[in-house]
């Protein structure tokens, strides 16, 4: 089993340019992640692992579920008691496409990817997590991210610690991920409000991230604001978001499978 396992994964990661088994190379992508809050890994997968699971994408795209949410970039409900302009209840737009866990194919190599122990084990490492484990629903372990033209992420903190993405489409233009590193201190509750009016009232100069098909990208969203500009042209941004716990048994909540799924099951 781990034999075989083995050569599923050197037929679908670059191992030579990314030997996710070697201590050295485990380190230094933890060292890069601690220091800059995000690590990207260009040309992660073989070129033909992307286009067969850009393929599968394509296949299912009629599946997704599209939604336009508004929301503040604390991804919390609104304090009825500050006004309408209060950075705290200032709202941004996210609009996208998802196709959940059960839609992906179970012979996939995005699947053979999330599933892989070795893989999970090098995720282990440079996160500094004991052990991972998938979601506990049927949904929300493995998505795929459908963003046409004129469609974005807004800007936002995220809940978890970390996240886990895959480019498999860039689109024409756009779709940019911009990011701000250290915005906030979750730890002590500073939400930092002045510098998120700052920001979206656009006097702030936020960082870039250049990505190809094939990168894998580690983040950690929760004290950094980040967001992915809307889609430019007739080529769908497509990524998948690989999820994982630190703890067993967890379910995304019914209200967030709804939001994001139009489904609970």
């Amino acid at each position: 089993m781990a034999v075989q396992e083995e050569i599923n994964l050197a037929t679908i990661i670059d191992l030579q340019k990314h030997p996710i088994n070697d201590d050295h190379y485990r380190e230094k992508c933890k060292v890069e992640l601690d220091k800059s809050g995000v690590l990207v890994l260009d040309n992660f997968l073989y070129e033909g692992s992307i286009k067969s699971i850009l393929s599968e994408a394509k296949k299912q795209e009629n599946l997704a579920y599209y939604c336009v949410n508004e929301h503040n970039v604390y991804l919390n409900p609104f304090d009825k008691n500050l006004s309408k302009n209060h950075p705290r209840n200032k709202t941004v737009t996210s609009s996208k496409g998802c196709i959940t866990d059960d839609q992906v194919p179970k012979k996939s190599s995005l699947r053979a990817l999330y599933n892989s122990l070795k893989f999970k084990d090098f995720l282990c490492d440079v996160l500094d997590e004991t052990v991972l484990y998938k979601y506990d629903d049927n949904l929300s372990s493995i998505n795929i991210h459908f963003a046409k033209e004129g469609q974005e992420l807004g800007w936002h903190f995220d809940n978890s610690s970390f996240a886990i993405t895959l480019l498999i489409q860039k689109p024409k233009a756009g779709g940019q991920f911009e990011y701000i590193r250290q915005f906030r201190n979750s730890n002590i509750k500073d939400n930092n409000y002045d510098g998120v009016l700052n920001l979206l009232n656009g006097n702030c100069i936020p960082e870039k991230l250049t990505m190809e098909n094939g990168t894998l990208v580690l983040f950690r969203g929760k004290d950094a604001i980040h967001r992915v500009t809307p889609t430019i042209g007739d080529r769908t941004r497509i990524l998948s978001v690989l999820a994982y716990n630190s703890r067993p048994d967890v379910s995304l909540s019914e209200s967030a499978r709804m939001t994001f799924f139009g489904k609970l099951y």
